[in-house]
């Protein structure tokens, strides 16, 4: 790496980062969006970041469901960029894919999008362009997209919007990226600083009695938040496209880079209620409400129902008959890595996992935590065999197949496209990432099988993101048929797992899917496939 190939971390003469606001927008408005460089202080560090709008993050754009808006991007950021609308069923020129929908933005160079938004919930924008860099480095913002239904979603007395994320910061400046290219695409790129709405700590304020309906997203490049509230109740009322099958109360959220969730909170009890990420092995404190004593709103007196949408209902009825048929795709995630397993067979006193150290054999083995093949080590054969040396681990005897931290710093951050292949593999036909070819017609209903498969070198999970070609319902996880409905555009598969979609196919164009970990996109595992428009009849 030299210094040419880095992208800057200069400060000076930067503007100071504004704070996030929301923008309501009607039928027909116009929005001007910027992009461009901003200073901004965390934990004492002066850091040269990016926003939308000079806020990180960007303005939440607060819409109504049915109506269209033009924005106009302006970029004078760092890096050519473009800007993808998650999760929105839009037209498909205005999607943000580089060369597929549109050209690169050029830094001074401006692109116009019109948006619509078909569906009720909560949607997020960010660049599809250099994503490891540019989302880490602040450009993103949240859509609420207003439902035409004044009843769709439960009362709450107020809303609003949390990101969480994290960020690397070493020395006092963000880790350096490379214009060349991603690094960290064994893992992605875990952050030491946790982020909820651009601050490293949350501070709001409630009476008793509230009921505050918080909009979740994760935009974090790779780390998996488990949302939790403690000290009030939690309902969760929403996910990725709008409302679930059915309301229900919840101790925890889990939401991969991408996903969302709807939660309302009733602030039961004066003190504090403190907003954490809870993973099996830590606890990071994210800020928090204070909740005064006295009357809360009205919404309270409605929390204890649990509704149930009944479009949902419905369709859990009709897709009893999807749940048994044979998949009409099958999408395979795999890994080769050079970086650790390129050289020969070679005879080792010893053996040991990349990600579990204490993992050892004295043959090769797989480790029985995570699934990756052990690699030679140094150290002296163990004396006896352990509980912990076995031969490879079944489908689920590698705990949660989640990676919730980093467990290889070194070799992550020595990763990059041309020693860590990530790889999409169509089952049918055997083609990876950009060869694989779907096509679908609008008003097809195609059930996909997701396999993340062990036989990797790296098993890990991945958050797979279909765009707006339509929306998809999970129908099974290993064998399990899902229990409770919501519309979604992205699936977290686990190590291991197998997932099976039902994709409504419902908008054409050319449209993406990919993994959402930033630094696995930018690596190459993703691909495009076409939907064609339904023919029109022909009259006798």
């Amino acid at each position: 790496m030299t210094s040419q190939d880095i992208f800057s971390t200069e400060t000076a003469g930067l503007a100071g980062v504004s704070r996030p606001g929301v923008v309501r927008l009607r039928d027909g408005d116009l929005l001007e969006l910027g992009i461009g460089a901003v200073r901004k202080n965390i934990d004492g560090a002066e850091l040269r970041m990016l926003a939308y709008n000079g806020s990180i993050p960007g303005p939440t754009l607060h819409v109504d469901q049915g109506s269209e808006i033009t924005v106009q991007v302006r970029n004078e950021g760092d890096v050519e960029t473009t800007v993808h609308w998650h999760g929105l069923r839009l037209e498909n020129r205005f999607d943000g894919v580089p060369h597929e929908t549109q050209e690169p933005i050029q830094i001074g160079g401006s692109f116009t999008y019109k948006l619509q938004f078909p569906d009720a919930g909560l949607y997020w924008y960010h660049p599809h362009m250099r994503e490891d860099f540019a989302q880490e480095m602040g450009l993103y913002g949240t859509i609420i997209v207003e439902p035409a239904d004044t009843p769709y979603w439960p009362a709450v007395d107020r809303h609003l919007t949390l990101t969480l994320d994290d960020l690397l910061v070493e020395d006092g400046r963000i880790a350096p990226f490379n214009r060349s290219g991603p690094t960290f695409t064994a893992m992605g790129r875990f952050g030491n600083v946790m982020l909820i709405n651009g601050e490293t700590q949350f501070s709001g304020e409630a009476a008793q009695g509230d009921v505050v309906r918080l909009y979740l997203v994760n935009t974090a490049n790779t780390r998996i938040f488990n949302f939790v509230v403690r000290g009030a109740r939690a309902k969760l009322v929403g996910g990725d496209s709008g409302r679930y099958e059915r309301e229900t109360f919840v101790e925890d959220v889990l939401l991969a880079p991408s996903e969302r969730a709807v939660l309302d909170v009733l602030f039961d009890t004066p003190g504090e209620v403190r907003l954490e990420h809870r993973t099996p092995d830590r606890v990071y404190d994210l800020g928090g409400f204070t909740v005064t004593a006295g009357a809360g709103g009205e919404a309270a007196a409605s929390f204890e129902v649990l509704r149930t949408d009944p479009d949902l209902t419905a369709e859990h009825q009709s897709i009893r008959p999807d749940l048994d048929r044979q998949p009409d795709k099958v999408l395979a995630f795999f890994s080769r890595m050079p970086l650790l397993y390129g050289a020969e067979d070679i005879t080792a006193a010893g053996y040991a996992c990349p990600m579990h150290p204490d993992v050892t054999a004295s043959e090769p083995a797989k480790c029985p935590q995570c699934g990756m093949r052990l690699v030679p080590s140094d150290g002296p054969p163990p004396a006896a065999p352990t509980s912990q040396e076995s031969p490879a681990p079944s489908d689920h005897e590698h705990g949660d197949g989640l990676e919730w931290e980093d467990l290889m710093p070194e070799i992550n951050r020595a990763s990059d496209p041309s020693n860590m292949i990530w790889q999409l593999i169509d089952r049918e036909t055997g083609a990876e990432n950009e060869a694989i070819t779907w096509a679908f017609t609008v008003g097809d209903r195609v059930k996909i099988r997701l396999v993340n498969e062990m036989d990797s070198d790296h098993p890990m999970h991945h958050p797979f993101h279909i765009h707006g070609a339509g929306r998809f319902l999970i129908l099974s996880r290993d064998e399990e048929p899902e229990a409770n409905l919501v519309w979604k555009d992205t699936v977290l598969v686990r190590a291991g797992e197998t997932v099976d979609i039902l994709l409504d196919v419902s908008n054409p164009g050319l449209w993406m899917a990919h993994c959402h970990i930033a630094e696995h996109t930018e690596s190459g595992m993703m691909f495009s496939f076409n939907v064609a428009r339904r023919p029109k009849a022909v009259s006798s």
